[in-house]
């Protein structure tokens, strides 16, 4: 399908605008490090363009980490033989450029793109393995959603990726649901970049697809935010969704978390614009995982159970070794307002967190707005 006019935005690149560039004389080859449901459709959207686009090698490897299905067969062998993801993406082909390696060295080896799309607490792991073991000329985009939090502060993945392995890393986020993209439902996303104009490009032209638009801005952190943060106010929205508030409340939270993340965002790092977040990885990806992701999923089911199962039986019993990043989002966030002494500032996210490890019942989650509230 065409993208509808109101989506070509100022910052989106046609997909060829590459492809008699002097400096694309030689052809990039991709790795996907990660191999879950969004990891999947990532491979699937990318391979999709390396065999049509002469810049790049047809081939792409994606890192799986290695487990035995029921059938006693390996993941990795089943995938090759498929073509088919069968426990994270089951139904979907991903292309039969896709190869599936388990072993993480020879997967990146003479790799220069990197996607990595992970559950962000296995990323520290995964880049000491890496170290010394890629190429000094490659690029990273991290699809990671979370941060790392240290003592001397709250480390971004793309901070941590770029620091780790010395090589540049922008971010891609959005409103952007997997297995909907998997089935080629319309859907959009953002690249966030920092110096590096025609590496965005690049970037830009390996994801984008008729059905999946994708924009660049130069504002790494404020995307990069806006992706890890939206978890932590779809909680919320789950829990309102369990305790059958309704719609008028869960737009308010909605609303209120909106605030949060943006004041948040600003105080962390300066330099985020106000505008990335009317981008896709704003408002938009904030509305689609408030109304059908996985965090908010879950945190119906917490809310209906009255906080009397755990998040950790919930995520196993609901989604099928998939990970949530929403409540261990909300604990980073929480020890940052902790340490810098903001936690009046941010009633909403300290509240999910209080509510998610159990100090708080799921009804707090409107209480919280009885509290002194500052206006940013």
């Amino acid at each position: 399908m065409a993208p509808p006019a109101a989506f070509e935005a100022q910052e989106t690149l046609p997909q060829n605008n590459l492809l008699n560039s002097d400096t694309a004389s030689h052809r990039s080859k991709v790795t996907v490090i990660g191999s879950g449901n969004w990891g999947s459709v990532a491979a699937k959207l990318i391979a999709s363009n390396t065999l049509r686009l002469s810049t790049f090698h047809d081939e792409v490897r994606m890192w799986v980490y290695e487990e035995t299905l029921q059938s006693g067969e390996k993941l990795t062998d089943v995938i090759n033989q498929t073509n088919e993801n069968v426990k994270y993406l089951p139904g979907i082909k991903l292309g039969k450029n896709v190869v599936a390696d388990p072993d993480l060295e020879n997967a990146v080896k003479d790799a220069n793109m990197l996607v990595f799309v992970t559950p962000h607490q296995f990323m520290e792991g995964i880049c000491i393995r890496l170290l010394g073991k890629i190429r000094s000329d490659a690029e990273a985009i991290s699809l990671v959603k979370g941060m790392e939090v240290k003592m001397e502060g709250p480390c971004m993945i793309s901070t941590l990726i770029s620091q780790q392995l010395g090589i540049n890393c922008s971010v891609l986020m959005g409103a952007n649901i997997a297995n909907e993209i998997a089935v080629e439902k319309f859907s959009e996303a953002t690249v966030g970049y920092r110096q590096n104009r025609e590496v965005a490009e690049r970037w830009v032209q390996l994801f984008y697809t008729p059905y999946f638009i994708v924009t660049a801005v130069q504002d790494v952190e404020g995307v990069e935010l806006c992706g890890t943060l939206k978890n932590v106010v779809a909680i919320a929205a789950g829990f309102v969704d369990g305790l059958e508030m309704g719609n008028n409340t869960k737009a308010a939270i909605m609303r209120l978390g909106l605030r949060e993340m943006k004041a948040f965002s600003k105080l962390l790092f300066p330099s985020v614009k106000d505008s990335t977040f009317f981008e896709s990885c704003g408002v938009a990806d904030l509305i689609t995982t408030c109304l059908g992701g996985r965090n908010r999923k879950v945190a119906e089911a917490y809310a209906k159970n009255g906080g009397k199962r755990s998040f950790d039986e919930l995520e196993a019993e609901m989604l099928q070794g998939q990970k949530l990043q929403g409540v261990s989002t909300a604990r980073e966030v929480y020890e940052v307002l902790s340490h810098r002494g903001w936690l009046e500032l941010f009633p909403l996210f300290a509240t999910v967190h209080e509510i998610s490890s159990g100090l708080l019942p799921p009804s707090a989650i409107v209480e919280y707005s009885e509290k002194q509230v500052r206006s940013f």
